[in-house]
């Protein structure tokens, strides 16, 4: 994995170059307990290697396919889109919509991923001559303000195309986020997007600032394969060269859905074996 903390990511040229600033922000004890999930989800399963990916576009149309279905289901529609040789800004353009929607039935809502598949492609030719290149050197409020805008597109998958294909320090709030903080009594389920977004954001800035001396997604410590949590074998995307505020935001995300997914389960949760169990309050 590369990572530079000087020179601009993909995001329009921002980057992170004020760790000073950042550990000056005062630190509260929520934000404290969200660092140390982070150290110890990395500590135990490394590097998770989000998003799997070949391609930028790719990304996006993976983070429109995954609203209300499994991972394992996506990765079966996209593998159907590949073989199809439609994988591609030009595939989605050209395909006829009912031809598209059997290519992504597996991924449920097909009728209406299809439609929103083919709206972002009609938004990225109207407003950027279907370059990904132009959409992503747009400064990050006025393009996550762009894709909010589009039909199918809320502040999850929004943040996911930004953080994951377009390399912006935006942290993307989930389903599992929302209970693993509910649970452990640090925020209430229903907290509004924007204030869990924001506190993960000032929890892990000064993460970000330790691991520019560090050069690694975890302060103080190298990088190595994921050995379990929701970790991927290493892809283009996932290794693709990013700002060091980015890379913390992407591991700590893919950390929360390795907890979700393997612990933190909706109902029957595993509690004793997950890593952050000594986080849970008595009782």
């Amino acid at each position: 994995m590369r990572i530079d903390p000087v020179a601009p990511a993909d995001a329009g040229g921002e980057s992170y170059t004020q760790p000073e600033g950042l550990l000056a922000v005062p630190i509260g004890r929520k934000e404290k307990q969200i660092q140390a999930y982070y150290r110890i989800l990395f500590s135990t399963w490394g590097c998770q290697h989000w998003w799997p990916a070949r391609t930028r576009f790719e990304v996006i149309v993976g983070a429109y396919l995954t609203q209300n279905t499994a991972w394992t289901n996506v990765e079966s529609a996209l593998s159907g889109l590949r073989s199809a040789r439609l994988l591609n800004l030009e595939g989605i353009r050209q395909v006829a919509l009912p031809e598209l929607e059997r290519l992504i039935h597996c991924a449920g809502y097909f009728r209406q991923k299809a439609r929103r598949l083919k709206t972002f492609v009609a938004f990225l030719d109207q407003h950027y001559g279907g370059s990904l290149s132009k959409l992503f050197s747009q400064p990050t409020p006025k393009l996550r303000q762009e894709l909010l805008s589009l039909n199918g597109v809320g502040p999850e998958t929004a943040d996911s195309i930004l953080l994951y294909a377009g390399n912006y320090p935006v942290f993307v709030v989930d389903a599992y986020t929302r209970r693993i903080l509910d649970r452990h009594g640090i925020l209430p389920e229903k907290t509004d997007y924007e204030d869990i977004r924001q506190l993960f954001e000032r929890a892990l800035n000064p993460l970000a600032a330790e691991a520019l001396t560090a050069k690694s997604g975890e302060p103080g410590a190298a990088h190595r394969p994921s050995v379990g949590g929701a970790g991927h074998p290493p892809s283009r995307m996932s290794t693709s060269r990013r700002t060091t505020v980015a890379q913390v935001y992407n591991e700590m995300h893919g950390l929360i859905v390795g907890v979700g997914k393997n612990y933190c389960r909706k109902s029957q949760a595993q509690c004793d074996e997950c890593p952050l169990r000594s986080f849970l309050p008595h009782g």
